[in-house]
């Protein structure tokens, strides 16, 4: 079995962490359904202690505990409690959905679009000549609005930490609009079975100041530097002569192809493979030289290169910065 580090690269989800203007509005609206049930709950709990100590059978006391019917007053408040909670609630519930979920005008155009494939995630910026995979920088303290894809078949785009899931729908383009309170990386994953490789379909989401976000479109917006180095330069021809090119994009280079990832700017990622390994030339190698071993069912094919290839695509592939 290959040994693939995988463990330390985790970043915790939570969506009791709320850290987007739409997340703050869900919780909300989570916290007060918690607050009405363990309400109800601690009710129930009393009633059953207090009914069982007080009514329970006596020694030598064969009577039967006083009947109460027609108590209009207990039936108003049995029915009319749980009327207003539900009234209430439907409330929230609709106040809660028009504020995450606002009307998007048909002439809007979304800072980001992004596309969910079997599996890993496409990020095209608008506007720009930015594309990235599976690592999704996007500005804090900013509304924006993405648009959400699906190139094959129904995925769902869901980052807990930044409120509302939104499923992508192949032909349907679906919108959601995010205002994140501050820098951080989130952990964003698909919510909807989509295949063998469902739970390795994963993101992260990282959140930047407007100075920093602004940097990295800049550097994100220039194509690959050409390789440093005998060996990186072999690879670099081995990647834009055998079918990589024909499945891959590397701005800058022939290597034109838009069935897999963008790797413009590669090793610039700390994952690959959407959230499944490190990036680092152990895993690079091995991912190259057994895609369908290291990840069965993705749609990467398994090629018959030598050793010397190997190496070579591996040096190239980290010098994708």
């Amino acid at each position: 079995m290959l040994n693939f580090q995988t463990h330390s690269i985790f970043i915790c989800q939570s969506m009791l962490n709320p850290s987007s203007t739409q997340a703050h509005d869900i919780y909300a609206l989570f916290r007060s359904f918690h607050i009405a049930a363990f309400g109800m709950l601690a009710l129930i709990i009393f009633l059953s202690f207090y009914i069982s100590i007080k009514y329970r059978k006596k020694k030598n006391d064969e009577s039967i505990p006083k009947q109460t019917t027609g108590n209009k007053t207990l039936e108003v408040f049995m029915i009319g409690i749980p009327t207003l909670l539900l009234i209430y609630f439907f409330y929230q519930s609709f106040i809660t959905m028009k504020a995450v979920e606002p009307a998007v005008a048909e002439d809007s155009a979304p800072d980001i679009i992004i596309t969910g494939h079997q599996f890993w995630w496409d990020a095209n910026y608008n506007n720009t000549k930015v594309v990235t995979a599976n690592e999704i920088h996007l500005p804090a303290g900013k509304k924006i609005l993405l648009e959400l894809r699906a190139a094959d078949v129904i995925h769902s785009f869901w980052v807990p930490a930044l409120g509302n899931k939104m499923d992508m729908i192949p032909g349907k383009p679906n919108f959601i609009y995010l205002n994140i309170d501050k820098p951080g990386t989130y952990a964003g994953l698909c919510s909807e079975f989509c295949g063998a490789e469902h739970a390795w379909m994963r993101m992260d989401i990282v959140a930047q100041n407007e100075v920093d976000y602004a940097k990295w479109i800049a550097e994100n917006e220039t194509g690959a530097h050409a390789p440093a180095g005998n060996l990186a330069t072999e690879g670099s021809t081995i990647f834009q002569t055998s079918t990589c090119a024909s499945c891959h994009r590397i701005r800058g280079t022939n290597a034109l192809g838009v069935i897999g990832p963008d790797l413009t700017h590669f090793d610039s990622r700390k994952k690959m493979l959407a959230g499944m390994m490190t990036i680092d030339s152990m895993n690079i190698y091995r991912w190259i030289s057994a895609p369908q071993k290291v990840k069965p069912g993705s749609k990467m094919p398994d090629f018959i290169f030598n050793k010397d290839s190997l190496q070579a695509l591996t040096a190239y592939l980290l010098q994708l910065k």
